[in-house]
């Protein structure tokens, strides 16, 4: 009984002597909704496709990296609302019993 090897197709690609840098993203896509301006105290955003929650816990990230005083957000009746004044609330972890 014998056992037929498949063929490997292959191909190299550009000999280098070292890697290339890893390109990172700078800022976030919310970065844009922060550098917005705010005209009333409270600003109803929505983000097509995603949910409120989600939306209110990147700009949480966003807020306290760029530490943005003044700005809050908050979540209401299933809608993402961002306080013009408000303050962040760090999420806190809950002490293990």
């Amino acid at each position: 009984m014998s056992i037929e090897k498949k063929e490997l197709k292959f191909k190299f690609g550009e000999s280098v002597d070292a890697l290339p840098e890893r390109r990172y993203a700078k800022g976030s896509k919310f970065d844009a909704v922060l550098d917005s301006t705010f005209v009333k105290r409270f600003t109803e955003i929505s983000i097509e496709g995603k949910d409120a929650n989600y939306i209110r816990t990147q700009l949480v990230k966003r807020i306290l990296s760029r530490k943005m005083p003044g700005l809050g957000v908050a979540v209401a009746n299933g809608k993402c609302y961002i306080e013009k004044g408000g303050k962040v609330k760090t999420p806190t972890k809950k002490p293990k019993k």
